[in-house]
């Protein structure tokens, strides 16, 4: 039986290997991503993560770097200041083609979201009819101008048979105003548009044609190689935040308001956020689950962006892309 000294010293003991298990729970591995855009309201299951714990439930501590667009995602990866990407397939074939060693890990939204909008005056309804016409993109280094270029190609046509117009962000102003005949947007810019009174348009969509992701998660060859485990638990808590938005649209749109610099309209943040939900899953997530992939559409998509003229090599997206991270 333990003296009252003894049985002290044990308690004492006790007590500190209880605080040093606590201390290594509490310890998380920081996993950076780097984004496309500023924090928004489509990407609220990554912004939720102070309210859900999603990532810190798999010992991970997120953090977030705002972008302006795909390719300074991959950039800011590159230059050592994030883990991941979420970038975009046509980042991905340009960086690819420049020799970087990447690997794609995840799907994030498996359905083109980009789209051609026209007033019904125009009488554009299939891409053959862009021909001869004004078409507004957000700029020229734009997903909107790239996958516009996609569009085009499908049917045997160029820049070259059109007439391209900068129009910035706020492109469905010119639309309106007559100054070009239909422009390049997103299904979330066309929704924003809509309910700032955009009249009836016709509205083609990219993914009729060439259904190519519009998100992705991509790290470098080596980041691949030497953090599977922690890559694997990062891809586990995005799925599961991916899921619980699709479950629970409405509180992730209550989130927003207060995590999203475009989120001060909750009605408008359940709208986006549907549509986003909508570009998540796709037949094959739903025979193999979230973050899967369709082999064919990448590589369609190397090879369309070659015959465009925009990468130089041919790319075997085979080699590229791995599924094997996914829970």
């Amino acid at each position: 039986m333990f003296s009252p000294s003894r049985r002290s010293t044990a308690l004492a003991l006790a007590f500190t290997a209880m605080l040093g298990c606590a201390s290594r729970a509490q310890t998380l591995d920081t996993v950076t991503v780097a984004g496309w855009s500023q924090p928004i309201s489509e990407i609220t299951n990554l912004l939720a993560e102070p309210d859900k714990g999603f990532f810190k439930a798999k010992g991970i501590a997120l953090d977030y770097v705002p972008g302006t667009g795909g390719g300074s995602a991959i950039q800011t990866m590159l230059t050592g200041k994030a883990d991941i990407a979420f970038t975009d397939p046509a980042s991905l074939y340009l960086a690819l083609d420049k020799g970087e060693k990447l690997v794609a890990i995840y799907n994030i939204y498996p359905q083109n979201v980009f789209n051609v909008v026209a007033p019904k005056s125009a009488g554009i309804k299939r891409p053959a009819d862009l021909k001869g016409k004004r078409i507004g993109v957000y700029s020229l280094s734009s997903g909107t101008r790239q996958n516009l270029q996609v569009l085009l190609q499908q049917v045997g046509l160029t820049e070259n048979d059109v007439t391209i117009e900068v129009t910035g962000l706020l492109n469905f102003a010119p639309l309106i105003q007559g100054q070009v005949d239909a422009t390049a947007a997103t299904d979330t810019g066309l929704l924003v548009g809509r309910m700032k009174g955009l009249p009836e348009v016709d509205v083609i969509e990219v993914k009729d044609h060439l259904n190519l992701p519009s998100d992705i998660f991509v790290v470098t060859q080596a980041t691949y190689e030497a953090k599977k485990p922690l890559l694997k638990r990062f891809l586990a808590a995005y799925r599961e935040s991916a899921a619980w938005m699709i479950a629970k649209p409405e509180e992730a749109a209550k989130i927003a308001v207060t995590r999203a610099i475009n989120g001060r309209d909750e009605a408008l943040n359940l709208e986006i956020i549907k549509l986003r939900n909508l570009s998540t899953v796709s037949p094959t997530t739903d025979s193999k689950g979230l973050g899967h992939f369709d082999p064919e559409p990448m590589q369609k998509g190397a090879d369309t962006f070659r015959q465009l003229g925009l990468i130089a090599r041919p790319i075997d997206m085979a080699a590229v892309v791995k599924s094997d991270l996914i829970p």
